[in-house]
């Protein structure tokens, strides 16, 4: 099969040829047919996540039908279209994983950074955390879903009953977030790259009663706002937005240092908390309010030979949406 490798992080992906394996028990073989490129993607490609197995094949958000099950696998059949997320594995016997936090693993592994994934043309994974995904959208505009998707939603989950939310850097995870918020008939105020008017009329369009810079003062205070850009100076600022009581949910698993900032910003019983990872619950629950909400992703699709062209757009800000990698 075709793959893209990581061999060393801060070097580009090497396009090889790899031997397709069969499934062990419990396991799937999955030919991959769409995966998303996501920002988790970069930071293991530009040496931002300690410790990836080397070498890797990246990507997390992998759409695909199943070509082969292994001993002991219940729930699939060979044909069947699936989802592969981030999460690929836990142990089930660590405190997290037995109070319901399997997020918080301390044995997990992870799709893409320690476990082969999805960019190349098949992969194996752990049939017990994929998902059956729904008929009625393309494989490229489901691949979003398995994290952008889950992570957004998740996301919104811990901003609680806010009427008022700030998303941070509008790119895959937002303009899907955009959309539950909008259907969940919240106010949603889109925080872009500064000067990026392209993104601020899609965050427009998407339902925003206000899109601007981050660099510029929210119009009205919010209840809560999401980080999903990876800028530790966006804390304060958002801090600095929140009306008293409300939350500030840094949505990535990866941020520079939040710069030190005065006390009066945070008192008020405002709180600054993260996302990590995700649960087989939430691409449950995720995948079930998808489909009642109508989410519509905006993809760009890449050859999987052109990963690392992807990346580097991704990287830049210059995409709209989310970046594809399908394997026609």
């Amino acid at each position: 099969m075709r793959a893209m490798i990581l061999r060393q992080p801060r070097t580009p992906l090497a396009a090889v040829q790899m031997d397709v394996r069969d499934p062990e028990p419990g396991q799937l073989l999955v030919q991959v047919h769409a995966c998303g490129v996501c920002r988790t993607d970069l930071h293991v490609v530009d040496g931002e996540l300690p410790d990836p197995r080397l070498p890797i094949v990246p990507g997390h958000e992998i759409v695909g039908t199943v070509a082969a099950i292994g001993n002991g696998v219940v729930g699939f059949d060979v044909g069947d279209r699936v989802g592969i997320p981030w999460l690929g594995h836990t142990c089930g016997k660590c405190r997290y994983c037995l109070a319901g936090a399997e997020n918080l693993c301390d044995f997990a592994r992870f799709t893409g950074y320690t476990i082969d994934g999805g960019y190349a043309e098949f992969t194996l994974a752990d049939s017990r955390y994929c998902f059956h995904l729904p008929a009625g959208h393309s494989d490229a505009e489901l691949a979003p879903w398995l994290c952008a998707g889950l992570i957004g939603y998740r996301a919104l989950r811990m901003t609680g009953d806010a009427r008022r939310v700030g998303i941070y850097g509008f790119g895959a995870a937002a303009h899907i977030a955009a959309q539950l918020l909008t259907f969940q008939q919240r106010e949603m105020f889109a925080f872009t790259r500064p000067g990026d008017l392209q993104a601020q009329a899609f965050a427009r369009d998407l339902g925003a009663v206000w899109a601007g810079g981050s660099d510029e003062r929210t119009p009205a205070e919010l209840d809560a706002a999401i980080l999903f850009a990876p800028v530790g100076a966006l804390v304060p600022k958002a801090l600095r937005d929140l009306a008293k009581g409300g939350v500030v949910v840094c949505g990535g698993i990866h941020m520079s240092d939040i710069p030190s900032f005065p006390y009066d910003i945070l008192w008020g019983e405002r709180r600054v908390c993260s996302v990590a990872n995700l649960t087989r619950r939430d691409g449950e629950e995720f995948i079930a309010l998808a489909q009642r909400a109508g989410i519509h992703t905006q993809v760009t699709p890449y050859a999987l030979e052109d990963a690392n062209a992807a990346l580097a757009d991704l990287r830049s800000g210059a995409l709209t949406g989310a970046a594809v990698l399908t394997m026609d």
